[in-house]
Parts: structure tokens; C-alpha cells; sequence
């Protein structure tokens, strides 16, 4: 199936060259930073009981986890004093995310969205938050024990793998060779991601794979790894597949200082960060916008409906951004999947008004 069809019929240390929210910028929109986390949100003047939710994420130097908080703040419940949330920043190291849970479970937090660096070592941690009685919201990446999410919501990673390999061996005419950027190994994202990608490549007997190897999602990263496989294989290399944007810009800039021509060989990314819309537009790279904002907004609105209970409506309007694939289905179900968006020529420019007006 190529990727035209796909889109059709299924509508980390990463390295970020430009900080979207600096500690600075932080403080000036009105979040109180600590040494755990920043709280975001204000204390409800009406008196009525607010629901203090702790968000340990993966880490705040990944623009993609910047743009989920920047959504999360921007939250009806947030904003009117109703929830506060607090960021714990695990510092892609799983480890400070499990030391973090001890002070979220002691200060006895309402609810936990729980975004967690590694799919296997997330779960004792979220196995003791549950014993507490905290309940926990799974957002963007996953746990190997799904049943210690109330719900979850996020976008499934299998579909964006294969969008990148078809975005580049299609651009190939189906024959060539190709080297293979990981994410961080471990993490729900980068197993996932890489089924996906297999999934195209078996299907694909005239595309051969030179190299594979993890860049940690990291854009610096992938440089440096892009330039040692231009020393060992030269322009024998046709095509890139990155499991995110972030290393597929790092491999960009190796290729630009050989003077490759994108044209004939295609880089593929995921999650549709800005400087991967930038370079879509000069004709550099492909990649599949993941929604940051519904992640964050809907997670809220779960763990406001636990909170809350049967008489929660969610306040968010990103229910209504997707029709017919997205619904809250009163909040009981235990899985939300919110669609990818290809990036394109046509939506390009749309998708960075988005980006920049957000």
C-alpha cells in the first residue's frame, strides 16, 4: 500500500535547536517553576475544590513535549482554575521519573498523566501510584501493562512507521538502499515505530537496509552517525527513514555538506515539528504531524472525567477536530487514538500558521 493510500484509508535526548518554551518564557506565562516541575494553572476564586494533577513526562528539551505542555496550559480546566498541573521533567531517564513518582504519590496528587521514558521500566512506578489510589492517564508514549491506565491517549506509533517508509521508498520507485535512524531503544514510540518500518520494508524485496542504529532521537546525534555511514558506504546511500523529525534534520545536515540532492534522495521523519515543516517546504524531507495539543487537552479531560465523575463534559474543543475518528464516547473508553496528518505540499503552510498562532 503506498503512502497516498494510507492517508486515505486510516486518517527523548532529542536535540532542539531552538527552544519553543525557555525557563524564562515559562515564568512569563505564568507557571511556577521548582526543582521537581512547574505548576501551571491558579487556585479557583469561587472556593469550589481543584484537581491537582501531576504530569511526570519524558523530558522537556524535545520541542514535541514542549508543544504538548504549551496545549495542556492552554486548557479550558487550566485556565479557569478548575485543574492545576504539574510538570515533572524526566530528563529522558527513567530512573529520575521512578524517584519522581515517590514525591508525586507522598504529596498525594488527584490524578497522574503519565508520559514515561521507557515502556518496561514505567510500569513499577505506575504500579505504585495505582496501589495509592491514584489513577492514572496515559498520554503519547506507553506502558508494556496497559491496565494501569484508567485511559489512554495518544497516536498509534505502528502507522507513523509505516508512513515514513513508504514517504521514502516510494519517492525511490521501490528500489534502492537505505539506512535506518532508532529513537531512544525501548521506548513504546521506537518499538513501534520500527514495526511499522518493517512491516513496509518486507514488503519492499528491492530496498535494501545498510545501516540501522539508534540516535536517541537526538538531532546532534544523527549527524555525527549520518557522517560516518557518507565515510563507510558514500553515495551508495539512496534514502533515510528516521523514526523522528529531530534526527532526520540531523541527517539533513551531513547530506548537505556532501552536497546530496534531496530530490533523488529522499529523508523521511515523524511528528511534524517545526523546523520538519521548514524543511518540507524547501523540499528537504517528509514527515506525519502528531497532534501534540489534542494529546494534552484530551488527556486533561480524561482525568477530569475520573475526578469529576459521570457529570464531566469535556471542555476541550480538539473532540470535534477530528470527525469520525475521534470521539469522546463519554470518556469511557479505555483507548483514544487521535489521527496522524501527513504533511504535504498543500498543507503545509496551514500547518505552521497553526505552529506559530498556537
Amino acid at each position: 500500500m503506498r503512502l497516498e493510500e494510507l492517508a486515505t484509508t486510516r486518517s527523548p535526548k532529542p536535540a532542539v535547536t531552538s527552544s519553543l518554551l525557555t525557563r524564562r518564557q515559562i515564568l512569563k506565562a505564568g507557571l511556577a517553576v521548582t526543582g521537581l516541575g512547574f505548576v501551571s494553572g491558579c487556585r479557583n476564586q469561587s472556593g469550589k475544590s481543584v484537581h491537582r494533577i501531576a504530569v511526570p513526562l519524558q523530558g522537556m528539551t524535545a520541542e514535541f513535549m514542549q508543544l504538548w505542555v504549551r496545549g495542556a496550559q492552554a486548557h479550558p480546566a487550566i485556565k479557569n482554575g478548575l485543574a492545576t498541573f504539574t510538570v515533572f521533567d524526566g530528563r529522558m531517564d527513567a530512573l529520575t521519573q521512578a524517584n519522581q513518582f515517590d514525591t508525586i504519590i507522598t504529596r498525594r496528587y488527584d490524578a497522574i498523566i503519565f508520559i514515561p521514558v521507557d515502556v518496561q521500566a514505567g510500569v513499577g512506578p505506575a504500579t505504585q501510584a495505582k496501589a495509592a489510589g491514584i489513577p492514572v492517564i496515559g498520554s503519547n508514549t506507553l506502558l508494556a501493562d496497559r491496565s494501569l491506565y484508567v485511559s489512554y491517549i495518544g497516536s498509534e506509533s505502528v502507522i507513523s512507521g509505516e508512513y515514513v517508509a513508504h514517504g521514502v521508498i516510494d519517492r525511490l520507485g521501490g528500489k534502492g538502499n537505505v539506512v535506518v535512524l532508532e529513537g531512544l531503544i525501548g521506548q513504546s514510540a521506537q518499538v513501534e515505530r520500527r514495526q511499522g518500518i518493517n512491516k513496509v520494508l518486507a514488503r519492499s524485496p528491492n530496498i535494501k537496509v545498510l545501516e540501522t542504529k539508534s540516535a536517541n532521537w537526538s538531532r546532534a546525534e544523527a549527524q555525527s552517525l549520518m557522517e560516518n555511514w557518507l565515510t563507510s558506504h558514500g553515495n551508495t546511500i539512496n534514502g533515510v527513514i528516521s523514526h523522528n523529525d529531530e534526527m532526520a534534520l540531523g541527517a539533513i545536515e551531513a547530506m548537505k555538506a556532501r552536497g546530496i540532492d534531496f530530490a533523488t534522495h529522499p529523508v523521511g521523519g515523524i511528528d511534524g515539528l517545526t523546523d520538519a515543516l521548514e524543511a518540507v517546504k524547501r523540499g528537504e524531507m517528509s514527515t506525519t504531524l502528531q497532534d501534540a495539543n489534542a494529546q494534552a487537552q484530551g488527556s486533561i479531560d480524561l482525568a477530569l472525567k475520573v475526578l469529576i465523575g459521570p457529570s464531566y463534559k469535556p471542555m476541550s474543543d480538539i473532540w470535534n477536530q477530528y470527525p469520525g475518528q475521534l470521539s469522546w464516547d463519554d470518556g469511557k473508553k479505555t483507548e483514544y487514538l487521535v489521527p496522524w496528518t501527513p504533511v504535504t505540499g498543500e498543507n503545509v503552510d496551514r500547518l505552521l500558521a497553526i505552529r506559530r498562532a498556537g
